[in-house]
C-alpha cells in the first residue's frame, strides 16, 4: 500500500490472562511493528473496563518507549476532560524529552468509561463543554507560549509534541480543521459519520504552524490470517466476544450467535462495518479500497484475533 500504515494497541485482556500479560504482549507487539515497518502504535485510555489495561495510557507509552528504539508512540487518545491540560502537558512533555521525535498525543472529549466511573473521576457535565479551550490551553503548554499568565510546563514547554484531535462525529472534524490539526477518525468502531466527517475537515480546514494541510488517519478492523475460513472464524470469535462485553454476559457460541441475530446484535456488529478480514491479500485490497473510501493519508488497524498468536500473526501477514 502506498498508504503508511499505523497500529491502534488496545492492550486486550485476553480470558485467563492478567492486566501484566497485557502489557507486557504489547511491547512484543511493539518491537515486532518497528521491525516489520509499521508509522506508529497508539493506546486509547478507557477506565473501569476488565478487559482493557492502558487506562495509565502514558505510563504503558513511556514503558513501551523504553523497551523500542524507533517506531512513534501516542495516545489513541487522552479523554483531556479527565484531566488539566496543564498535567497532559507535563507528563507527553516528559515523554517527548526521554524519547525525543517519538510521541503523539491524540486528543478525544468522550469520558472512556460509564457514568459511574465518570463521576469517580471527579468530572462533571461541562467538561467535555471545555474540550476546545483546553485544548488550546494544552497546546500553549507544549509550544512555550500559555495562556495562563505565569504558568509553564516542565517538562513540556518548547517540546511542540504534535497534537491529533480524535472523533467520531462532525464536532472533532470541524474543530480539527478550525485548528488545523491531523484528524484521527474511529470508523474501526463507530462509522456512521465517516465521509462526511473526512468531508468537512478537508473543506474547513485552516493552516496552522503544526500543520499545512489536511491529514486524515482512519481507523479500521483488520483480521488476517493463512486463509479466509481462519480469518472468518476469528472474526466470528470476536464478534461473539463483543456481545459479551457489551451485555456483561457469559454466552456459548449458540447464544452469542442468537443475539447477534437480535436487533441489538446487528446494532453491536455493525460497529466492525469497516472490517478487513481474508488473506493478507484479500486485506489489503479492502484496505486499498477503504482508503479511497474515507479520503485517509494513513490507516490505523485495530485487530480483534481471539488468541496472541493469531494477533501476531494478522498483523505481521499485513505488513508483508
Amino acid at each position: 500500500m502506498a498508504l503508511p500504515l499505523s497500529i491502534l494497541d488496545l492492550a486486550h485482556i485476553g480470558e485467563g490472562e492478567t492486566a501484566g500479560d497485557a502489557l507486557r504482549a504489547s511491547v512484543t507487539l511493539a518491537q515486532h511493528a518497528e521491525r516489520w515497518g509499521y508509522r506508529r502504535i497508539w493506546y486509547a485510555e478507557h477506565h473501569n473496563m476488565p478487559t482493557i489495561a492502558s487506562s495509565a495510557t502514558s505510563v504503558l507509552i513511556a514503558h513501551v518507549a523504553a523497551h523500542t528504539s524507533t517506531i512513534r508512540l501516542g495516545a489513541g487518545g487522552i479523554m483531556l476532560p479527565n484531566h488539566s491540560p496543564l498535567t497532559i502537558a507535563e507528563q507527553f512533555g516528559t515523554l517527548e524529552t526521554l524519547h525525543p521525535g517519538r510521541i503523539d498525543l491524540g486528543l478525544g472529549r468522550a469520558p472512556g468509561s460509564d457514568q459511574q466511573t465518570f463521576r469517580a473521576l471527579r468530572r462533571t457535565p461541562v467538561s467535555a463543554d471545555r474540550f476546545p479551550q483546553d485544548v488550546l490551553e494544552l497546546q500553549g503548554y507544549l509550544s512555550g507560549e500559555s495562556l495562563i499568565s505565569g504558568v509553564e510546563a516542565t517538562p513540556g514547554k518548547g517540546t511542540d509534541v504534535p497534537l491529533y484531535i480524535l472523533g467520531s462525529s462532525l464536532f472533532g472534524a470541524q474543530l480539527a480543521a478550525t485548528l488545523g490539526l491531523p484528524y484521527a477518525f474511529a470508523s474501526h468502531f463507530a462509522p456512521d459519520a465517516l465521509e462526511e466527517a473526512v468531508a468537512l475537515y478537508r473543506r474547513e480546514f485552516k493552516p496552522s504552524a503544526q500543520q499545512a494541510t489536511p491529514y486524515v488517519i482512519a481507523g479500521v478492523n483488520v483480521i488476517a490470517a493463512d486463509t479466509r475460513h481462519e480469518a472468518e472464524q476469528q472474526f466470528l470469535a470476536a464478534k461473539r466476544r463483543r456481545i459479551s462485553a457489551f451485555t456483561k454476559q457469559s454466552f456459548t457460541p449458540e447464544e452469542a450467535d442468537a443475539v447477534l441475530e437480535s436487533p441489538a446484535g446487528l446494532q453491536i456488529a455493525h460497529m466492525t462495518k469497516y472490517s478487513a478480514v481474508g488473506t493478507a491479500d484479500e486485506v489489503k485490497d479492502y484496505l486499498d479500497d477503504f482508503a479511497k473510501l474515507a479520503d485517509a493519508d494513513e490507516l490505523i488497524v485495530a485487530s480483534s484475533a481471539p488468541d496472541r498468536t493469531a494477533w501476531l500473526r494478522s498483523l505481521e501477514l499485513l505488513a508483508a
